[in-house]
This record gives C-alpha cells, structure tokens and sequence, in this order.
C-alpha cells in the first residue's frame, strides 16, 4: 500500500545518497579463511611468532654470549649434542635455536614496519594523484616512476654503506624503494572512485576533498592490495636477511638471519647446522606468508567475479 504525503502536512523524507559498496573486504577475508591453506598458514605464522617472544624467555641460553667451550656443538639429534642447545651452536658456542628465533622477530619486525609504512606513503600519494589529476597527477606519476627505476639493492648500498645499518635506516631504506607499488595501485582505483555517484553525492553535501580520499576513497583500496601486502612481508624479509649477508644489515652482536647464515657458510662441510636452522626457520616464515597471500588473491578474485 501507498500512503500519499500530499495534503497530510508531512514532507517526504529525502532519498539518502549512494554510498560506497561495503563489506567487500569482509566477504574477501571469510572466503579466504574457508581454505584449509589459509587455516595451516595462519597457524604456522602465528606458532612462529609466539616462539620469537616464546623462545628467549623459555631457552636457558644466550644468543650473543660467547662460549668457547660450547663451539660447533651438534643439534641434540645427533650424536655430540646436549641440552639446552638443542639444535646446536655456531663457531663461538652461542645457541643456534635462540639466535635463529631472535633473527626471526627483527625480520618479522622489519618486514611489517616497512610494509606499513610503504602501504601508508604509496596509498597516501597514490590516492591524492588519482583524486586531483591533471598536473598534479603527472607530476608525482613521473615521481613514482624514477622511483621505481632504482634497484633496491643499489639504493640500500648507497644509503646503508656510508652509515652504520641499524633497524631504523633498513626500515627507511625498504620503505622508499617500494612505496611506488602501493602509489600505482592506489591511484587506479582513486581514478575509478572519483567518478561514482556516492563520491559525488559526498561533494554535493560539502564533503571536503580530504573526507572524501580519507573517509570514501581510502577503504576501497584494501581489497586490490591486501594480498600485495601480504606478500611484501614476505619480501621485506628476503631483503632484511640480503642486507645482512652482504654486510649492510642490523650489525653484529645482534643475530639476523642473514649474519648467521652468512657466517655458516664458512663451515657448511662440518658444521653444516648453522646454515641450516636458520635457513628451514626462514623457509618456514616465508611460506606461511606466501600462502596467505596466495588464497588471500584467490579469494579476491572469486569475490569480485560474482561469487557469495
């Protein structure tokens, strides 16, 4: 049944404005969480990250104190090996487990630092290039792209080489060298958003430009990017443990994947562990990582194909 507002003194309610599609990221994230890959990775991930807070409060050694009397011990599987080192030491009788596990939280922390601060800066220009246009747009796509031109490891060489490394400079170092990704993401769907209705209805009720990239804009790219993101933990990871094999990394005593490994190489006939452990540690991390970002990519397209 009608009821008409002709005559009764009411005045009909005005429509409300378009809004932007919600619940997309959520539709996104269920779906990806029904993969039994999603589930196996997820728990690996977060086994390994409560065993980087977990482990050096549990193991009943030092990863930078040095024992001679210690050196080359083998894990506790074979034979020669002994609690609490249990899966050996390095050439100066530090805990290999305990080193690994310390090298695992500073990539960890490296890797998610620089993620977040890359998805901020590359979405922050990537939106406001899309959103405003013209020269504005050009000027800092051109940006983007000189930007994109630079090796990783060429800038971190020049950078890191001349300072001493530390979590801070590597951490800068990996966030300006990938932030362009994030910019020309972002920029795509900035260029599509601008010109829907629930964007126009927000100009027409005196939304400012900044409300609108920040409130209407900004939450449409997490869909396109979440996977990328996942995956740049991953990437961030292989980087920080590059640095530190080629001696640009978080400097000695502290133990990084990539000075252990480095240092294990030495010894790779007799002490083949001190490569190893570390190495299995970082294939684990980097695999649970690239799975969630795999189904997390599978997800999105299944979503944005039509699917419930």
């Amino acid at each position: 049944m009608t009821i008409s507002t002709v005559g009764s003194g009411m005045t009909p309610s005005p429509a409300p404005a378009p809004g932007r599609p919600r619940g997309v990221t959520a539709r996104i994230l269920r779906r990806a969480w029904g993969y039994g890959e999603m589930k196996a990775a997820a728990f690996l991930f977060v086994a390994l990250a409560l065993l980087t807070v977990l482990g050096p409060l549990v193991i009943d050694a030092s990863a930078t104190k040095i024992s001679v009397a210690d050196k080359f011990l083998p894990p506790l599987f074979m034979e020669g090996g002994r609690l609490p080192h249990v899966l050996g030491t390095d050439q100066l009788g530090r805990d290999l487990l305990l080193r690994s596990l310390v090298g695992l939280r500073n990539a960890f922390a490296i890797g998610l630092t620089s993620v977040v601060g890359m998805f901020v800066l590359g979405c922050a220009i990537g939106i406001y290039a899309g959103y405003r246009g013209g020269w504005v747009d050009v000027l800092l796509m051109r940006l983007t792209d000189v930007q994109m031109s630079i090796p990783v490891i060429i800038l971190a060489i020049t950078i890191l080489g001349v300072s001493r490394p530390n979590p801070a400079s590597i951490i800068a170092v990996l966030v300006l060298a990938s932030w362009p990704v994030y910019a020309r993401v972002s920029r795509g769907v900035a260029l599509a958003e601008r010109q829907k209705e629930y964007v126009r209805a927000a100009r027409i009720i005196g939304a400012s430009d900044l409300r609108i990239m920040v409130r209407h804009i900004a939450p449409s790219i997490l869909p396109p990017i979440a996977f990328v993101a996942v995956l740049d933990v991953a990437r961030m990871m292989i980087f920080e443990a590059i640095f530190g094999f080629i001696g640009i990394g978080i400097q000695p005593p502290t133990p990084t994947f990539g000075t252990i490994i480095s240092a294990g190489t030495q010894y790779l006939i007799n002490a083949w562990w001190i490569t190893i452990v570390p190495g299995v540690l970082l294939a684990l991390a980097l695999g649970s990582l690239n799975l969630m970002g795999g189904v997390l990519e599978r997800a999105r397209n299944y979503i944005l194909q039509g699917g419930a």
